[in-house]
């Protein structure tokens, strides 16, 4: 899917070309090797880190809460990252010179969204021990997402055109147009996240039986659970950061590894989410670029097309043990 990718587009370049390309040599074309090295290359290794984030996220998600629903944008995750990029994009005028420059330039947003993520991640996980009915804790996410829409909604309201414009674009959702710099920023957030992730596989698998057991066993609940905490904060948000708000991916991936290995072990499911995940934005991500055409649709369409439909067939075959 790696090569697929950077293969098809507005322009179609072989496979050959594209190998050659990647590992020195010399395409038949050097617009091909131009476009395969200064934009396809830097957008594929975007859609994987994306892919891998946003699944291991979704899989963290839904061990903790034990809710098969739970994800990084049902629980209102990428909706605390938005509205920590709407707060810099939209309010910066309301900032001095040097504080704008500071949060409108990569690390600014990074950390905004970050916080964002973080605050209403921690906002959850206070009422989730106040409540115990995990469909009560999905509707406080959504609320969460509803809360934070509606002050989007405010800044939206008192912002200029251009500032308008630069939000919607982001909030559509891209894997294009970043630099390296910029993508050196995300792969360290995600590395970092993933590292945290996987100290938490053997704790994840004593969770699948609730926190009773899992302190039972030895684990340490707590610091579990703030690794787990920080870990999808940073994840969703270095990622809803660069990329914008991409839905569906967090919630599909873990179940589509469940389907596919049969098995709960979190050793097997962290690296089968892993790869099902960028196989997926990757598959998603080729069918954005419309063939022969300059236009390039939103990546949140194309993955809400494929992956609304495989949410519905999951609801529909809950009771055949699915989402166990």
């Amino acid at each position: 899917m790696f090569l697929v990718n950077i293969c098809l587009g507005s322009v179609k370049i072989p496979m050959y070309d594209v190998i050659q390309s990647l590992t020195g040599g010399e395409a038949s074309k050097t617009a091909w090797e131009y476009i395969v090295l200064h934009y396809r290359l830097p957008k594929a290794v975007t859609a994987v880190l994306v892919g891998i984030g946003l699944s291991i996220s979704g899989l963290l998600m839904q061990t903790l809460f034990r809710n098969p629903l739970a994800g990084p944008d049902v629980l209102g995750l990428s909706s605390g990252a938005s509205l920590g990029v709407a707060f810099v994009i939209l309010g910066a005028g309301m900032l001095s010179g040097v504080f704008a420059g500071f949060f409108l330039s990569p690390y600014g947003i990074v950390l905004a969204a970050i916080a964002g993520s973080f605050i209403v991640l921690l906002a959850i996980l206070v009422v989730a021990q106040k409540l115990r009915d995990t469909m009560a804790i999905l509707i406080i996410g959504l609320m969460f997402s509803s809360f934070t829409g509606a002050i989007v909604g405010v800044l939206s309201y008192f912002s200029t055109a251009e500032q308008l414009q630069k939000f919607t674009f982001w909030a559509l959702g891209s894997l294009g147009n970043l630099p390296w710099s910029n993508i050196i920023i995300l792969a360290v957030a995600c590395f970092t996240g993933l590292l945290m992730a996987a100290l938490c596989i053997k704790p994840l698998d004593a969770l699948l039986l609730g926190e009773r057991y899992a302190k039972s066993m030895g684990i340490n609940f707590k610091r579990t659970r703030i690794l787990i905490i920080i870990a999808t904060s940073l994840l969703t948000g270095a990622i809803t950061a660069f990329t914008g708000p991409i839905v569906f991916i967090g919630l599909v991936v873990p179940h589509i590894a469940k389907l596919i290995f049969k098995t709960s072990s979190h050793l097997v499911l962290f690296w089968a989410t892993i790869l099902i995940g960028a196989g997926i934005l990757l598959f998603c991500d080729t069918f954005t670029q419309l063939p022969g055409s300059e236009y390039v649709l939103p990546i949140n369409a194309i993955a809400s097309i494929i992956g609304a439909p495989i949410v519905i067939w999951l609801l529909l075959h809950k009771r055949k043990g699915i989402f166990s």
